[in-house]
């Protein structure tokens, strides 16, 4: 199985909009069939996790992800799911596929099909999972990994997301040391891939 390492995107940027379609649109239903980056003006703190269907560290951290989401939602912590992988590549990737697993899993959180990888390319995204935190201001505190656990090593906690959360709310400021996340590559269209990325 080869593995790519995130790119830790520089903290203290300002989060990249995107516009998307959300697979599960039952999810704040009231936003309707698109989420934009405004519409969690609100939050305290967004996370923004770029994921997919059939990557088993997508798939190792899933369960301990959902349970996250709905442990932060009581203190203002907004998540969101984007899927950038091309589906002519992997099917179970599809736009469709993506609606029958945040169905299936419960997904708290609204998944979203970056069809264009525009957003993925404005996050520098290049692995499944990538995690990115943005403070109240939506500048970048946290960028990189889960946990330390891995497919077949250890069961995900999400150790260091929360760890960041937890300083981001209590002090402002996240001071936990940053790891880049892995996992797979991030499947490109022809003429897609980032130049900075080799996966």
């Amino acid at each position: 199985m080869s593995v790519t390492y995130s790119e830790m995107l520089d903290l203290g940027i300002q989060a990249p909009s995107f516009d998307l379609p959300a697979a599960n649109p039952e999810v704040n239903h009231d936003a309707g069939r698109r989420r934009r980056l405004d519409d969690f003006a609100e939050a305290k703190v967004l996370v923004v996790v770029f994921t997919c269907n059939h990557c088993p560290y997508a798939k190792h951290v899933e369960s301990a992800l959902i349970g996250t989401a709905l442990t932060y939602a009581e203190k203002g912590v907004a998540f969101v799911a984007i899927s950038s992988n091309d589906p002519d590549q992997y099917s179970e990737d599809s736009f469709d596929s993506m609606a029958r697993r945040a169905r299936e899993k419960g997904y708290p959180f609204p998944y979203l099909f970056d069809e264009e990888q525009k957003v993925a390319q404005a996050y520098r995204a290049v692995c499944t999972p990538d995690f990115f935190v943005f403070d109240s201001d939506r500048k970048l505190v946290y960028r990189g990994r889960f946990d330390e656990t891995r497919p077949g090593r250890g069961e995900a906690t999400g150790r260091d997301l929360t760890t960041a959360i937890d300083q981001l709310l209590a002090t402002g400021e996240v001071t936990i040391a940053q790891r880049p996340s892995m996992g797979c590559n991030i499947k490109w269209k022809p003429g897609n891939r980032p130049a900075q990325s080799l996966a």
